[in-house]
């Protein structure tokens, strides 16, 4: 009732949330004629003027709400939204004095779900999941390319991602750029946008990546899933450890983290292997590190039950692994950069996985991604990476 009055084209709610994506049984209704990728203007199930946000019928999440608030605001005000975001990496982390490779957008950390941006010199590496982003995606970019400085774009959409948003990606095409060079705390790294995953590179972990050196000087160093050399890189040259060991099953990211290394002119002893294996024969063998990492990739992918208990035995057993192989006041720093995953979890179960080894853990730190990943406080499960720092005992 009312509904004559609403501004078009519009979205009712059945049920009340600020999460910024809303799924198919939290929408009542919609008006005639709006349609997918259209913005929209939000009303509550009273009638209220709720927000404003990107609608898509036909996806697992039809609506994704950009703005909150009594008032409706045009579709400019995504560029708002992203100015707001380049604000903050530019002007006030000052991140270009620091490295050339950082987060530009963090979807909904910056209230901008759908969307990721990483900067990687002059080169934009994008990923969309929103058929409403895709559609203004030119547009976006000439921003983006304006205030970062960049001039070539890299454009990735999941071939889920795109058959459940109605996307096509070839209606967008990337630049022709294989690879780029960076510089992050001094050390180089080449991306390739090929064979690389996600973006090309984690960003997210330049902070933790900086604080390892301080623990590595003259030590025996295990980057187990080392990816492209980031953490064995950080330990080796900022760290001055010893000698380090990279373990990843890929071919193809330990092949460019030799290319990172020759980069660098550092040695580092690269193993194509899967990360549980080697722990295994190190346990067997006898062998033990000072300085541990363990970086696996998303082991927890979804909401299912089930799919959260095999995860959840997942970590616990590389947690096992990787404890028996530090030496005793060893440093182990584990990661999970799974989203499902609460930060309470990920420690009891590394306590668990601690403790069925007959071993304690001495915590030091609790850290994540750097601030170029920021947390919107209605979307909480954007701080997906997650970093535990402890003495082995």
């Amino acid at each position: 009732m009312g509904s004559k009055d609403w501004l078009k084209p519009w979205v009712q709610l059945r049920t009340f949330s600020y999460h910024p994506s809303l799924y198919p049984a939290m929408l009542d209704t919609a008006s005639p004629g709006a349609a997918a990728g259209d913005w929209v203007n939000i009303y509550d199930r009273n009638g209220r003027f709720f927000g404003n946000g990107l609608f898509n019928p036909n996806s697992r999440v039809p609506l994704r709400v950009l703005h909150h608030g009594e008032n409706p605001v045009p579709e400019s005000y995504l560029f708002t939204l992203l100015d707001r975001a380049l604000d903050l990496r530019l002007a006030t982390l000052d991140l270009p004095s620091q490295t050339d490779a950082f987060r530009a957008i963090h979807s909904d950390g910056d209230s901008l779900g759908g969307l990721i941006v990483d900067k990687f010199g002059d080169v934009l590496s994008v990923q969309v999941h929103s058929l409403g982003i895709w559609r203004r995606l030119p547009a976006l970019l000439a921003r983006l390319h304006a205030r970062l400085g960049t001039s070539r774009v890299v454009v990735d959409v999941d071939p889920t991602a795109a058959r459940n948003e109605g996307i096509r990606p070839d209606q967008i095409a990337s630049d022709p750029v294989r690879n780029v060079r960076i510089r992050e705390h001094g050390i180089r790294y080449e991306v390739d946008f090929a064979t690389g995953h996600k973006t090309g590179f984690f960003c997210d972990q330049r902070e933790n990546r900086k604080a390892l050196a301080r623990w590595t000087e003259g030590k025996r160093v295990l980057d187990l899933c080392c990816y492209t050399g980031g953490f064995s890189l950080a330990a080796k040259i900022a760290g001055k450890a010893a000698e380090v060991t990279g373990v990843d099953l890929d071919e193809n990211v330990i092949a460019q983290a030799r290319r990172n290394a020759n980069l660098n002119q550092e040695r580092i002893e690269w193993v194509h292997c899967d990360a549980y294996a080697y722990a295994r024969q190190m346990r067997k063998d006898g062998k033990k590190f000072d300085v541990v990492i363990l970086d696996p990739p998303k082991l927890v992918d979804g909401r299912d039950e089930i799919d959260r208990e095999e995860g959840f035995i997942r970590y616990e057993d590389l947690n096992s692994l990787g404890i028996v192989i530090t030496e005793p006041a060893g440093l182990l720093v584990t990661c999970s950069c799974s989203g499902q995953v609460s930060a309470e979890d990920f420690e009891r179960l590394v306590v668990r996985a601690a403790h069925r080894v007959g071993r304690k853990l001495q915590f030091l730190d609790r850290t994540g991604a750097g601030m170029d990943h920021p947390v919107m406080s209605n979307c909480p499960e954007s701080r997906y990476l997650k970093l535990l720092w402890a003495r082995v005992w």
